[in-house]
């Protein structure tokens, strides 16, 4: 799976948990400044994300003023290690 699939994934996950124009998804977007996602909305997407992807994501792979980017990079990351 390339970073394209995981950032749409996300973009339907951020849709769907937080209302966010999937148009509006894009790598360098801080969840926080740009995408008016709260740690309680990034904990869900990030929960969203390990059902999607069938992955484990650690705790600490995303701080805050994390982006769309660092959470593709995780995920792809996870799912090269698998």
């Amino acid at each position: 799976m390339n970073e394209e699939e995981i950032r749409e994934g996300l973009a339907a996950i951020l849709q769907e948990v937080a209302g966010t124009d999937p148009a509006e998804v894009e790598m360098d977007k801080s969840f926080v400044n740009d995408l008016d996602v709260d740690s309680l909305l990034l904990v869900e997407v990030v929960v969203a994300a390990e059902e999607r992807f069938a992955i484990s994501i650690a705790e600490d792979e995303l701080k805050e003023g994390s982006t769309v980017g660092d959470l593709v990079r995780a995920i792809g990351g996870v799912l090269a290690a698998a």
